[in-house]
């Protein structure tokens, strides 16, 4: 099964919640500063809040979040074997 790399560019987000209406297995709100970030299941690491790797079942919520984002933040692309 395929694995996708999901990054979020933090700096840029405007809290919005879409990604998080949309796909919210995947995204969710930090609640310190209140952007979008990855959820724990699926972060690279504790500390990467912004970098995570879904598997293809996945793939259809982030990508539609990241399609929906107002100002073009999150981006999907496939990890090549």
């Amino acid at each position: 099964m395929a694995k996708y790399k999901v990054w979020i560019d933090r700096d840029q987000c405007i809290s919005d919640m879409v990604c998080v209406s949309l796909c919210p297995d995947v995204f969710e709100m930090n609640d310190e500063d209140g952007k979008s970030q990855i959820t724990s299941q699926y972060r690279v690491s504790p500390d990467k809040i912004e970098e995570g790797v879904i598997p293809e079942d996945m793939l259809e919520c982030a990508q539609s979040a990241a399609d929906s984002c107002p100002v073009g933040i999150i981006h999907v692309e496939k990890i090549e074997d």
